[in-house]
């Protein structure tokens, strides 16, 4: 979430995020018989991609266009 209006206000993903003690900016949320449900999905910064991870991954021999398509699955990488 990068951003999104709260009550007539425009809260920053991160803002929220703080706010709310969410692990991350990517997250669903939920409402039924009066209470809020948060899933949040990975830790930090909300761009999909694991530092540690992607270390590990570099180290295991991967290139960095297996572990951007590992991270960012259905992208194409081309030349340009």
């Amino acid at each position: 979430i990068a951003s999104f209006k709260f009550g007539g206000v425009q809260v920053s993903g991160v803002e929220f995020r703080t706010a709310m003690g969410l692990r991350s900016t990517n997250f669903t949320v939920s409402y039924k018989n009066g209470i809020f449900t948060f899933i949040t999905y990975g830790y930090g910064h909300g761009v999909g991609l694991s530092q540690y991870g992607a270390n590990t991954m570099a180290k295991e021999g991967y290139s960095y266009i297996d572990i951007l398509k590992h991270y960012y699955q259905g992208t194409e990488i081309d030349s340009v």
